[in-house]
């Protein structure tokens, strides 16, 4: 279906998909995953929990960081620029959802671990380890898509790697 835009331009969904697809930030990404690593600690210093609280947790902070973020950003920063619409809500739902969407792979990580014969403790490693690999690959792929050189991937890539470190230093130092 080919649909005309605000400046008449006329553009098919692939094309519309595709260009929100080039205008992504992947900030949410990296932040989500960093909450995520926080919130694995965070149980892990409750002491025992089942499994299930610990997914649920993941997923429900996502969210409400989630609607955290889209608030701001719509009666913060876009309420003074500009009047908002439906599409503008919308708009500022689909640029924040990567906070969501990191916390996935870590409470699926805990969902599985069971699989892998891991106890409560091996399953915080086993999701902390995934959440900051996700945060390390959601900075590569901000980097690579803003159309970084290899040498400022790889730097953003250690700086995140290293940000992640420090939350398994901490993980570390509250577990003992």
């Amino acid at each position: 279906m080919t649909v005309r835009s605000a400046d008449g331009q006329r553009s098919t969904a692939r094309e519309r998909r595709a260009r929100l697809r080039a205008h992504a930030d992947y900030t949410g990404g990296v932040y989500g995953s960093m909450l995520a690593a926080s919130v694995v600690i965070g149980a892990g210093a409750l002491g025992t929990y089942h499994r299930i609280e610990l997914v649920v947790l993941l997923l429900l902070t996502g969210l409400v960081f989630w609607a955290a973020h889209v608030h701001a950003q719509l009666f913060g920063a876009r309420l003074a620029d500009r009047p908002w619409s439906g599409g503008t809500v919308w708009q500022v739902c689909r640029e924040e959802w990567p906070i969501v969407k990191a916390a996935v792979p870590p409470a699926v990580a805990v969902a599985v671990s069971p699989l892998f014969g891991l106890d409560l403790a091996g399953t915080a490693w086993l999701a902390l380890a995934v959440a900051v690999a996700g945060q390390v690959g959601w900075c590569v792929a901000a980097a690579a898509r803003a159309g970084a050189t290899r040498r400022l991937i790889a730097l953003s890539a250690a700086v995140n790697l290293l940000l992640g470190l420090l939350i398994v230093l901490f993980k570390i130092v509250v577990s003992h």
